[in-house]
């Protein structure tokens, strides 16, 4: 029993110099990781020199999506939308929305080194409406603000040669704005007479 005890008692001892060996190991390693983090990711450029990427910002009247890409388009340097910034559902595609996900597009890619952009607005289009919804303006003013330099501005809503049939009917949309006005309607079956 007496030799158990001792055995019992080296084991208790040697356990806690693991554990500041691994205590250790464990600092030194999230020492790398820190120092890794703040690792440069862009390309070795010149301080003055002009890193080009492409903005598209699809701007809807239900949401905005803010997509950086390379010259190509094929690799993506971030992807934020104007939902991914509000809470409520109305407030996705509002310019406030758009503009604080420009913001964060813009602090993304000073990490990753691109200083300049090439915007490409698109709307719904097709069928649709052609025209970007409420965030586009807004968010291409804020990525100007945080010290982005803009190049081409370019509109691709996609724009149909011949389309499928638009909503409204044969007639198209009929307002009644007229009939619900007494007086005018009263002067109209005067002239009729």
């Amino acid at each position: 029993m007496g030799f158990l005890k001792v055995m019992a008692e080296k084991k208790i001892e040697k356990k806690p110099e693991k554990k500041t060996e691994k205590k250790e190991d464990k600092e030194e390693k999230e020492e790398e990781v820190k120092q890794e983090k703040f690792e440069y990711l862009g390309p070795k450029v010149k301080q003055d020199e002009l890193v080009f990427g492409v903005c598209h910002i699809y701007a809807t009247f239900n949401n905005t999506f803010i997509h950086v890409t390379d010259l190509s388009g094929r690799e993506t340097y971030v992807r934020i939308t104007g939902g991914m910034k509000v809470k409520s559902d109305r407030e996705e595609s509002s310019p406030y929305a758009a503009m604080q996900a420009a913001v964060d597009v813009a602090a993304k890619l000073r990490i990753v080194g691109v200083n300049a952009l090439h915007m490409k607005l698109k709307g719904q289009g097709g069928a649709g409406s052609r025209t970007p919804g409420p965030g586009a303006q807004a968010a291409l003013r804020a990525l100007a603000r945080n010290g982005l330099k803009i190049g081409r501005i370019e509109d691709v809503t996609p724009i149909p040669t011949d389309s499928t049939r638009m909503k409204g009917g044969r007639r198209g949309r009929r307002l009644q704005a007229l009939t619900n006005i007494p007086y005018l309607h009263n002067s109209i079956h005067i002239r009729k007479k």
